[in-house]
């Protein structure tokens, strides 16, 4: 049974998904009456359709004087902002290196209640149009909702970056637009990873996994991850150089992908065979080894198995087998509501406190090399309950931790990320009241867990299995006085 989309406790927060916060202030519905009563179209003054727009590097100084910035109204006859629903199908990549972030759209498609929460159904060209337009995103610890105009970026009359298939669809363009004003420019998003789209469309559970041939249980969690409704990219290794090659058996290097099914076929000979369906967000370019679209291998299962999967078109999506994708794809994001999917437990078995703060001048201790002021880092305690064996319930893993730094820099391109991680100790029974823990307690005390490693990205991720109990979770800086905010999330399951 997939897992519900989680509701709000507190409806009337500001950043829940029921109550976003409004980027830049800006109120949609009243924007909207004022230039609909107006009969004026809407020009957004914080985010002008102008060269800072682009932003640097991405386009020549000749191409830079081409553009023109044109509404859909005047590009077609009869625009809409979707047409027949959203489809992974829908759209390419146009000049812009944003494959990371298309992949996720393409992930989210098939989740109708996600793309209902990005994509307002409040808006149209038809009814009431004001060249205004609004989109969602969970941006570190709050919803955010961002409004825009919609002049899209032209050269001859073309779109420069995603375009849509169907000439009058424009809801990846619009997307496309929201995401680039909320990260700076379109420039700031050339270059980046999957993760960091799927956590942005959701806000849901993240984790990245390395395949690695053999594969005794990436494909068996990626099979539940499917179940549980997540949604999946992966990535392929840099080549030799920065540019995306395509190898002879048609992936492309250092280019993410969307995960688009997981499944198992049974050959006439009684071979069981794990296989892994995958979008090009190029809508061209695929894989040409076995199971690809004219593999031979799809002649040896049943008509009903070859009929319900394979559709054999050039449309940059295709199936490869788990030991072929193991041995081409170097990461696997999967992002899901709850981490239920980890072991097969249900939804509600799982709860999640977060928690925001920050680095400064007095809480910036540095990682624990340094040991005078480590203890002086932010602490927080949670409680690992013990689950009951008769309950039913799969005894695998029991707690996930995350640590996301916020930017420093409105444009992500320039934002710096530190070398963050977390250490996890257990909270000895006779120090169960303590709130503050000195610089003694983490000489005395052995470390129980930590993330591996600091790592300049953007979130670090771990999940364990630890006993029942109390622990203490210090988030830090690789080196003291680096100052910086940050979410740290907790997931753990329940009693």
């Amino acid at each position: 049974m997939p897992p519900p989309v989680p509701t709000e406790r507190r409806l009337s927060v500001v950043g829940s998904r029921s109550n976003p916060e409004k980027f830049l202030g800006q109120d949609y519905h009243q924007l909207h009456r004022d230039f609909y009563d107006n009969r004026a179209r809407f020009l957004d003054s914080t985010f002008l359709p102008n060269e800072r727009a682009i932003g640097p590097g991405l386009l020549t100084d000749e191409e830079m004087a081409r553009v023109r910035w044109i509404r859909p109204t005047r590009l077609v006859r009869d625009p809409y902002l979707v047409v027949d629903g959203e489809s992974r199908f829908d759209f390419a990549q146009g000049e812009l290196g944003n494959c990371w972030f298309l992949s996720a759209i393409g992930a989210i498609t098939f989740q109708a209640d996600i793309m209902d929460q990005i994509i307002p159904a409040d808006q149209s060209f038809g009814k009431e149009y004001a060249g205004i337009f609004h989109f969602r995103f969970w941006r570190f610890g709050r919803w955010i909702d961002v409004v825009i105009d919609d002049k899209l970026p032209t050269i001859n009359g073309q779109l420069i970056f995603v375009h849509c298939k169907t000439r009058n669809e424009f809801w990846p363009a619009l997307l496309e637009k929201a995401y680039a004003k909320v990260c700076g420019s379109y420039a700031d998003l050339n270059g980046g990873f999957v993760s960091e789209a799927l956590t942005d469309f959701t806000g849901g559970v993240h984790m990245t996994l390395t395949p690695r041939e053999g594969h005794p249980e990436l494909w068996g969690l990626m099979y539940r991850a499917a179940q549980y409704r997540s949604i999946m990219g992966c990535g392929t290794p840099q080549g030799a150089t920065p540019a995306n090659t395509e190898l002879p058996n048609g992936i492309v290097e250092g280019h993410a992908y969307t995960v688009t099914g997981v499944t198992k076929v049974k050959t006439e000979d009684g071979q069981s065979v794990k296989l892994v369906r995958l979008l090009n967000p190029w809508g061209h370019r695929e894989w040409k080894g076995d199971w690809s679209d004219n593999s031979p291998l799809w002649r040896m299962v049943s008509t009903e198995q070859h009929t319900r999967l394979l559709d054999s078109k050039n449309d940059g999506e295709f199936w490869m087998s788990m030991d072929d994708f193991c041995r081409s794809f170097a990461n696997v994001d999967i992002c899901c509501y709850t981490p239920a999917f980890l072991d097969g437990s249900p939804p509600n078995s799982w709860t999640t406190a977060r928690y925001e703060g920050c680095w400064d001048e007095r809480t910036a201790g540095g990682s624990m090399d340094h040991k005078q002021s480590f203890w002086t880092n932010p602490q927080y305690r949670v409680k690992i309950p013990a689950i009951e064996p008769d309950m039913g319930q799969p005894q695998g893993l029991n707690m996930l931790v995350s640590l996301m730094q916020k930017p420093d820099n409105r444009h992500r391109s320039l934002a710096e990320h530190l070398h963050i991680g977390f250490s996890v100790f257990a909270i000895p029974p006779e120090m169960k009241d303590q709130t503050v823990f000195p610089a003694s307690f983490f000489t005395a005390n052995a470390l129980v867990a930590q993330s591996r490693g600091s790592s300049t990205t953007r979130e670090v991720m771990e999940y364990y299995r630890i006993r029942p109990g109390r622990y203490l979770i210090v988030p830090f800086t690789y080196k003291p006085n680096e100052t910086t905010s940050f979410v740290l999330t907790v997931h753990s399951k329940r009693e």
